[in-house]
């Protein structure tokens, strides 16, 4: 991806991060409580016990904190200010450079990689490869910038007023980074890395596919190739990103935010509860039921909608002009 498509990026990502942390908050409240008589005995597939975790202070009767993705937006606002739905945003901007520049820019080079190991031409679309391409490249970019979202999504967690799910106070990505380092050690950093490889390969695996096959599909239906074809095909693919990716982004959050010495939003140690993706998923689904996977979907949407629309767009745009640029270079060497 080109560094010109950044600005963009970052700008996005400053709109979107209040939906961001209304995601996180809403994935985290209510946790492991979703069945109030499920016994604390009870067990998971695999023979694992569900661990017994409190409720936050000021949950309301059902257990959460909050009702909705706009609930928490305006009680995040109300007690936290700008700084409170604006948390994280710093660990956010890295982190995009690192998984965006990973996704968008390892995406054609794996994608002809594995054309040319099928046998096929580079340059030739097929369904599998771009698949397997958008699932590789984001598996890059989740392992490289798996640090940061580490510490966007416990700095997004955290909240003095209405704490949901265990709570660290960073004060800045850099600050996370070395309390980190400090309390779990270096290994630390790489807590939640095969959730972040997980969800990242599902979002990845379906991004890019699902905008070149809305994109050719419109072509084909008549739409000439102009702003509106590639706003309405990244719209397409935000969607299918939300759809498939929200079970494992969920899964990613809960092993992001927690660790051996957290403490719950009661104020007493948690701890882990999870010991894999698959295991937070499982026990999620137990306690909480198939919607305990997409809690936080609205606010999830609101902020994976337009931070893709941006995405691909601006690298649409970069892309044609860089082609186009190029085919004028190599025309006038020709002439010369």
């Amino acid at each position: 991806m080109s560094s010109s498509s950044q600005p963009a990026i970052q700008l996005t990502a400053a709109v979107t991060n209040p939906m961001e942390v209304a995601k996180t908050r809403l994935q985290l409240d209510g946790e492991l409580q979703g069945r109030a008589h499920l016994p604390t005995s009870a067990k998971v597939a695999g023979g694992a016990a569900i661990p017994d975790v409190h409720p936050a202070a000021k949950a309301g009767p059902s257990g959460k904190v909050y009702t909705s993705a706009f609930d928490c937006m305006r009680k995040t606002w109300r007690h936290e200010g700008l700084g409170g739905i604006q948390r994280g945003l710093g660990a956010a901007y890295t982190y995009q450079i690192a998984l965006n520049g990973s996704r968008l820019g390892f995406f054609e080079p794996f994608r002809h990689a594995l054309n040319s190991l099928a046998g096929y031409d580079p340059n030739s679309t097929h369904v599998w490869s771009s698949i397997a391409a958008g699932a590789s490249s984001g598996v890059v970019g989740a392992v490289l910038g798996n640090p940061l979202f580490l510490v966007k999504a416990r700095m997004q967690a955290y909240s003095p007023f209405n704490p949901v799910g265990a709570q660290h106070h960073y004060t800045s990505a850099l600050h996370g980074l070395r309390s980190i380092v400090q309390k779990e050690g270096v290994k630390g950093l790489a807590r939640g890395v095969d959730a972040a490889m997980l969800r990242t390969a599902m979002g990845s695996s379906v991004q890019l596919p699902a905008y070149n096959l809305a994109k050719t599909t419109l072509v084909g239906w008549g739409m000439g190739e102009h702003i509106g074809l590639y706003l309405l095909s990244s719209t397409f693919s935000g969607l299918c990103v939300c759809a498939v990716m929200q079970p494992a982004d969920t899964a990613l959050t809960r092993m992001y935010n927690q660790s051996p010495n957290s403490i719950g939003p009661d104020g007493k140690p948690r701890g882990l509860l999870y010991k894999s993706p698959i295991d937070c998923l499982i026990k999620t689904y137990r306690t909480e039921g198939f919607l305990g996977w997409y809690k936080g979907s609205l606010a999830h949407l609101m902020r994976i909608a337009p931070h893709t629309v941006v995405t691909l767009v601006t690298n649409e745009f970069i892309s044609r002009k860089w082609t186009a640029w190029k085919r004028s270079k190599a025309a006038g060497i020709r002439q010369d």
